[in-house]
């Protein structure tokens, strides 16, 4: 069972001083200042002086460089010496925009308190946020110490009423005037007319009551507090818990209120100075109840018909009942009292069973295991396209932050495209006004950060388009930055590679990825022989039924020869590798074996294909069953070309079979100027592996990347489901038709919209909410399953030849809206989406709830939660909520019921 962390444990003090305020240098590539910052510890802000009202949200940073991740920024402002012990740099979001604070302390000792409180401040919310600190006395503190700074304005350490219902309005929530005043008056219990923060803490309460997980909580108990077997039934039954009583005892243990009663006194012995206990008599059994029974998707499930004869449960198998001696006093002789201790007895209270309701034990999505030991091509690997550019491919910045994030996010595949620089390799997109960067700082960002998230592999996908002389300076940048990482031989002694390593074989290591101009130019050699082979061939079978003549003989003598040269081609190849590996290769003879090995002339150093081992770019030559391909073979395709193989027939088959021994890269079409994204499940449904996307984008393409990576503990590669790795194809035969029965119950907390300094937008109007709920499907056929009677709505997929970009199916069904609150809303709606499935693969299928303002749907929504169907538990859950960039809200969550029915 994991440990949770105390709220005493949590040290969320700031130091006067840096609450005060004080100067530190702000760099820029503009201007290099003086500025008063302080950190507010209650409303979680780094705030500094600027014309822009500066602000820092603690909740949006990314990330914190100092010491040696630091260094590259000293650099490139000019500061040296010991700068770099002094600098600061704050990664944070707003309005989906990455930005950068640069700081620099007068002293090191001012220094490290700053660096220290921030990172103490930074990793209490990002605890809350992944569920490592899973308190909620923790987040309520922290929120009702927000809010209340922010509602007193007075600053005199009391909130009037007027106070109170502007507080309300930051809150979204449009209340009454009477029962605002209602609330504030039972509240105020010293009535002086003003909260106290105890007094406070009390409205709050009342203003967070959820009357839903009350019903809930009276069906299930009918009444009474929850005993074990009530709560061992809902986890069964309506939760899907597939865990055994005994785990479902310590989970309930671990939620509920402990009641031990006082000891009973025995009858005295006189046999002896001690004396044992008699054993206890066991507590009695509840009586049966009756089975929880759900309709389509319940908004609450129906009470048992019986209540339990008590509302105590059995002590657990390791809890011993302590027999206790008393001794008397001297008068007494040897006589001797005993008392029992009655077995402590567990309840869970409304609060309890809320408590319980909304933590990470009642968490959405099932923890999943990765096993890391398949061959590689068995895996979706996340990967970034453009990697270099932070904005579009046109006119955007190259920059080292592009692999910093990527890396950060768990890519595993990152893409560099490399041209000659005035003194060494560059990175940029060719034919484009972008800004150039170079290849060293690249690298030496890649060393830093490859394995942060992930420690397993990480491919540089590369084009490179620079000469023989600064192709060897290339490998040389890659040799120092990376030392034993690099990927340079075999890691396995086979002679010959049958497979792909694993995951887990190449742990910690770094591979190139480019095109073998060697390979490619024996392979065009190849291919054009093969063609001389079949015409011949052709001829030959054609002059077969005609009498024998010299013209005959002459046919097959020429197809006879190119066969022979064919072969001639393929030994020279393999005597290439063979030399490049250090595989010593079999002697060969024969005449005219020499004039066979010419060698092409292709401008590539020998050094960079010597870093080719198990990611050999190639170009595609089709993947009908006759053309074959190494194992470490790898060739792209565009978004546009594997559309023609993905729309279904023989050739989606023979993409399937070929990814299941080879990888495959996809990457999108170069017209999409402002670096959109298609949606990567068409692809990872058709096997592929490499399925690239521009990450610095943060739409539907993005979010459903993350989703899947997100899975799995972020390592960056997924195990693809069984059915794409079945060489006989059995489970991609059954298409099986379903629906997602969902109920959308309440969202808690909604997020105000903020300005682009990261201040919430507090007016007169208040939020309108209501829930899409959208299942994103691959084609999985020209007939997708879409019953009649129609509540949902359907988008039909389309391709890149539609100028539209690709896109999957999309069904989607909306709640109305709920007016005027956006604090604690309640709809109450049951949604039904009908979707077929091949394979079983609901991990390729995407759910995505999303919380819009009414009337204004095509703005960019309030929050949204987007995970795979198959990693969403059944039951009541609370869906964390997020912003576009993924990043979570602290607060706000959505309180849904979700069922999976077969047709």
């Amino acid at each position: 069972m994991a440990t949770t962390t105390k709220p005493t444990d949590i040290d969320t003090t700031v130091p006067l001083l840096l609450q005060q305020g004080t100067r530190l240098i702000k760099i820029s590539e503009k201007s290099q200042k003086k500025v008063v910052f302080r950190i507010d510890p209650d409303e979680g802000q780094i705030l500094y002086d600027s014309r822009k009202n500066g602000c820092v949200p603690i909740e949006c940073i990314k990330e914190i460089r100092t010491g040696p991740a630091a260094e590259y920024y000293c650099t490139q402002f000019r500061f040296s010496g010991d700068a770099v012990d002094r600098w600061i740099t704050i990664v944070y979001v707003l309005n989906s925009t990455y930005k950068t604070l640069h700081l620099l302390a007068p002293t090191r000792d001012m220094f490290l308190m700053w660096h220290r409180t921030v990172e103490k401040l930074y990793t209490i919310r990002l605890g809350l946020i992944d569920g490592n600190l899973d308190h909620n006395e923790v987040r309520e503190t922290i929120w009702e110490k927000q809010y209340w700074k922010g509602a007193d304005t007075g600053k005199d350490q009391s909130l009037n009423l007027d106070e109170v219902k502007s507080m309300c309005v930051r809150l979204n929530i449009d209340f009454p005037k009477e029962e605002v005043e209602r609330l504030f008056k039972e509240a105020d219990t010293t009535q002086k007319k003003s909260l106290t923060f105890a007094e406070f803490q009390h409205f709050v309460k009342m203003l967070k009551a959820r009357p839903e997980l009350e019903a809930l909580y009276k069906r299930l108990g009918g009444g009474n507090v929850l005993a074990f077997q009530i709560f061992e039934k809902f986890m069964k039954e309506t939760q899907k818990s597939t865990d055994t009583s005994a785990e479902l005892k310590v989970l309930f243990e671990k939620y509920a209120t402990v009641e031990i009663k006082a000891p009973v006194v025995l009858p005295a012995t006189a046999s002896g100075p001690t004396a044992t206990a008699p054993a206890p008599v066991p507590l009695a059994a509840p009586t049966s109840t009756t089975s929880a029974t759900t309709t389509t998707a319940p908004v609450l499930p129906p009470a048992p018909s019986t209540t339990p004869a008590t509302n105590t449960a059995p002590p657990p198998a390791s809890t011993p009942v302590p027999a206790v001696v008393a001794a008397t006093s001297p008068d007494a002789g040897t006589y001797t009292e005993v008392t029992a201790t009655s077995p402590p007895v567990y309840n869970m209270s409304l609060e309890n069973f809320s408590s319980f309701l909304i933590s990470q034990d009642n968490g959405p999505t099932y923890p999943e295991s990765n096993d890391m030991t398949q061959p590689m091509s068995d895996y979706f690997i996340s990967t970034s396209h453009n990697t270099y550019l932070v904005g579009n491919q046109l006119m955007g910045v190259s920059t080292i932050e592009g692999y910093i994030r990527a890396l950060l996010c768990a890519c595993r595949s990152v893409e560099m495209d490399i041209y000659d620089g005035p003194r060494e390799p560059m990175v940029y997109h060719g034919k484009t006004l972008t800004s150039a960067v170079s290849v060293r700082e690249i690298c030496q960002a890649i060393a830093k950060y490859a394995f942060v998230s992930s420690p397993y592999p990480v491919t540089l996908s590369c084009e490179i388009h620079c000469g023989l002389v600064q192709q060897d300076m290339l490998v040389d940048i890659m040799t120092n930055a990376f030392g034993s990482a690099l990927v340079r031989v075999p890691v396995t002694d086979q002679l010959k590679l049958v497979a792909l390593p694993s995951p887990e074989a190449l742990k910690g290591r770094i591979m190139v990825k480019t095109k073998n101009l060697f390979v490619a130019a024996e392979l065009d050699a190849i291919k054009a022989h093969k063609k001389v082979a079949e015409a011949a061939a052709a001829k030959a079978a054609h002059l077969e039924a005609e009498p024998p003549s010299s013209e005959s003989s002459e046919s097959e003598s020429e197809a006879a020869f190119v066969v022979q040269e064919i072969g001639q081609e393929i030994g020279a190849l393999k005597h290439k590798w063979h030399k490049l590996r250090g595989i010593p290769s079999p002697p060969t003879s024969g005449p005219g074996d020499s004039k066979t090995k010419a060698k092409a002339k292709v401008p590539m150093s020998m050094a960079l294909a010597s870093l080719l081992v198990y990611t050999v770019g190639v170009k595609c030559r089709g993947i009908d069953p006759s053309e074959d391909y190494a194992v470490e073979q790898i060739f792209s395709l565009s978004e546009n070309s594997a559309n023609k193989y993905i729309k279904g027939g023989v050739g989606i088959e023979n993409l399937i079979r070929h990814t299941q021994t080879h990888v495959v890269r996809i990457y999108p079409k170069g017209t999409r100027i402002n670096s959109t994204n298609y949606e990567p499940l068409q692809y990872w449904a058709a096997g592929c592996q490499l399925v690239a996307l521009n990450i610095q984008t943060m739409d539907l393409g993005y979010r459903i990347n993350q989703a899947m990576f997100m899975r799995r503990g972020r390592q960056g590669y997924v195990l693809k489901p069984p059915a794409l790795r079945d060489p006989h194809f059995e489970e991609l035969r059954k298409h099986t038709r379903h629906f997602f029965d969902v109920t959308i119950i309440s969202a808690q907390q909604l997020p105000r919209p903020k300005d682009s300094s990261g201040k919430e937008i507090i007016g007169k109007s208040f939020v309108d909410p209501l829930v899409e709920v959208a299942l994103h499907i691959p084609t999985w056929s020209e007939s997708p399953f879409l019953p009649k009677n129609k509540g949902y709505a359907h988008i039909p997929p389309t391709d890149a030849s539609s100028g539209s970009g690709t896109s999957a199916r999309t069904i989607t069904f909306s709640t109305g809206a709920v007016k005027n609150n956006g604090f604690n809303p309640m709809w109450q709606e049951e949604l039904c989406l009908p979707f077929d499935c091949v394979g079983g693969m609901k991990d390729l299928i995407f759910v995505e709830f999303i919380v819009k303002q009414d009337k204004k749907r095509d703005a960019e929504p309030l929050a949204s939660y987007i995970a795979p169907l198959s990693s969403l538990k059944h039951g009541f859950r609370h869906l964390p909520l997020h912003d576009v960039q993924l990043s979570q809200y602290l607060f706000s969550t959505l309180f849904v019921y979700i069922n999976i029915r077969d047709v």
